[in-house]
């Protein structure tokens, strides 16, 4: 890594939508830190991938829902990698569809849990750095679900709509230190996990977005890597939808 290079960590990245996000930074010329909880051989195999492209990239472990766990993370890519100038806040678990009758305070806690705790976690241990820089992209990975409001849903949707909001308050008060704080908001983006999925699931879905096509992770990855470079300098406390119009109001 050169003097120069910026630092890119990505929580959830040894897999999936994740493992994307760090192959496009690294690509842009970013250094990226791959961060997993479980899944050391994926980690490792996404960062031989970043190396032989002629990237540079390190695997970290650790749980990004622990206030000490996130602590050392970020002590750790620091002092393998050099200071953080992009964190991508996309580590995400299970997402279970939980009736309204059925709803409990601990279902909203497991997905606050991700949405809320571990960013503002993430958050807290790498504005020090980026205040003293004066420069930083903090980026949440939210959903479209806020907006479409589907049945079953309503713990993560509750979880996605505080992470929107913590992703406003944030950019309004990091301002000014030239940190800018932004939010992508994927559709439905199929990964290894929805390998079982019928195909009559997803042209079905394919018919309401109005690209009329599913999104993909390389999707996903182009608004990242535009918000955590220098042509998106002027835009903070933004909610980008990536869906293909699946929400246009």
């Amino acid at each position: 890594m050169t003097s120069t290079q910026r630092v890119a960590l990505v929580t959830g990245s040894s897999r999936g939508l994740g493992a994307e996000l760090a192959k496009a930074l690294a690509a842009d010329g970013l250094a990226v830190a791959v961060n997993y909880r479980h899944g050391a051989e994926q980690a490792r195999s996404v960062v031989a991938s970043i190396r032989d492209a002629g990237g540079t990239a390190e695997a970290f472990a650790a749980d990004v829902t622990d206030e000490g766990s996130v602590t050392a993370l970020v002590q750790d890519v620091t002092q393998r990698l050099g200071p953080i100038d992009v964190a991508v806040m996309n580590a995400t678990g299970p997402q279970p569809s939980v009736a309204a009758q059925d709803l409990t305070w601990d279902a909203l806690l497991d997905q606050l849990f991700f949405f809320v705790k571990s960013p503002t976690l993430l958050m807290r241990a790498v504005l020090p750095g980026m205040q003293q820089r004066r420069h930083g992209r903090i980026i949440n990975i939210g959903s479209d679900m806020f907006e479409r409001a589907l049945p079953g849903m309503s713990a993560y949707v509750a979880a996605k709509g505080a992470q929107l909001g913590l992703t406003r308050s944030w950019a309004r008060e990091l301002g000014p230190y030239n940190i800018t704080v932004n939010l992508v908001a994927p559709g439905w983006i199929p990964v290894e996990r929805h390998a079982g999925t019928p195909p009559e699931a997803l042209q079905q879905y394919a018919e309401e977005v109005a690209l009329r096509r599913i999104g993909s992770p390389a999707d996903i990855a182009a608004a990242v890597t535009f918000l955590a470079s220098d042509r998106a300098s002027f835009i903070t406390g933004e909610r980008l939808a990536v869906n293909g119009g699946h929400t246009i109001a």
